[in-house]
């Protein structure tokens, strides 16, 4: 991954599933279910709250209400090896 990776779109699809496309055309789910730990990320665990993620335009990857985000470095990892298996 030689550029700068942003995420251009997300949707809600289930539970802490969410579906993701990257800048370079890459697209994916990622599910954060294991990954909901902490100040900032336990509220998620509340649906009603995970699934208002959306594109934070200034940092370019999803984030929610309560100023919760994912690095989209990571998100790339996690979707790139869910798509290669």
């Amino acid at each position: 991954m030689n550029e700068l990776i942003s995420v251009l779109e997300v949707r809600y699809t289930r539970d802490y599933v969410l579906w993701l496309r990257f800048s370079d055309g890459v697209t994916g789910e990622v599910d954060l279910g294991g990954r909901l730990r902490g100040r900032v990320f336990e509220p998620l665990k509340d649906i009603g709250l995970f699934s208002q993620v959306h594109i934070d335009p200034e940092i370019q990857t999803i984030a929610w209400p309560n100023g919760a985000d994912f690095a989209p470095e990571s998100l790339y990892e996690r979707c790139v090896r869910t798509v290669a298996a």
